[in-house]
């Protein structure tokens, strides 16, 4: 599949992450299909109003439709999720995990990144973890054209280098330089609490810190 191929994003959740993501994705021209827990019935007017372009539907119709699978919803939902829906899909973890607000969750407290957990979880499904590093409001007011002096960089790091090259294509497009990390558990890179978590980098210093972290954790 070439970069050109990705033709729709869909987004599992229509929190803050999701529809800012939405909004991009549909300013950039992707189909966009949006779903939550609930029937695609009722969260029409919500995305009419939040996200207007994107087209309601179910997990399962996201899943089978798109090229591209955003996972933007709390990350204690994640086993909501029906793993056979997502084999073989492009899917991006946007997800992260906040135990101030999610309450500890013991799964997540151990050396493995979320991301890791989420993928052994969803075993076929070829993830890439990014965008959990901006803060939603950023999702827009950071973006710029490729080639723009101040344009922002974005980590991106899975083990399926053909999926990591297309999501890259997909930052690229919604307005920021994707730099890539390596395998899923270079996520840990700039996963809560690292130096690039928040921080506003742009490419080269984007990669130099990813690689410093690299070299410092072996």
């Amino acid at each position: 599949m070439q970069g050109s191929d990705i033709k729709t994003i869909g987004i599992v959740g229509a929190g803050r992450v999701g529809t800012a993501l939405a909004r991009r994705a549909v300013a950039a021209g992707y189909d966009v299909r949006i779903a939550t827990s609930k029937p695609p019935a009722e969260i029409a007017l919500l995305l009419e109003i939040m996200v207007p372009g994107a087209h309601p539907a179910t997990v399962e119709a996201v899943a089978a439709a798109a090229d591209i699978v955003i996972l933007a919803l709390p990350l204690s939902k994640y086993r909501d999720l029906e793993p056979k829906m997502f084999a073989g899909k492009i899917v991006i973890d946007v997800m992260n995990y906040w135990a101030p607000t999610d309450g500890v969750i013991p799964e997540f407290e151990g050396s493995k990144s979320s991301s890791e957990i989420v993928q052994d979880y969803l075993p076929k499904a070829r993830l890439v973890r990014s965008f959990n590093h901006i803060g939603y409001h950023e999702i827009e007011e950071e973006a710029r054209p490729s080639g723009h002096p101040g344009r922002r960089s974005l980590a991106l790091a899975g083990n399926d280098a053909d999926a990591r090259r297309l999501v890259a294509g997909f930052i690229d497009r919604i307005g920021f330089d994707p730099v890539e990390a390596g395998d899923l558990v270079r996520s840990r890179s700039f996963a809560t609490g690292t130096p690039v978590f928040g921080a506003i980098l742009g490419h080269d210093e984007m990669r130099q810190r990813l690689q410093d972290l690299a070299e410092s954790t072996g």
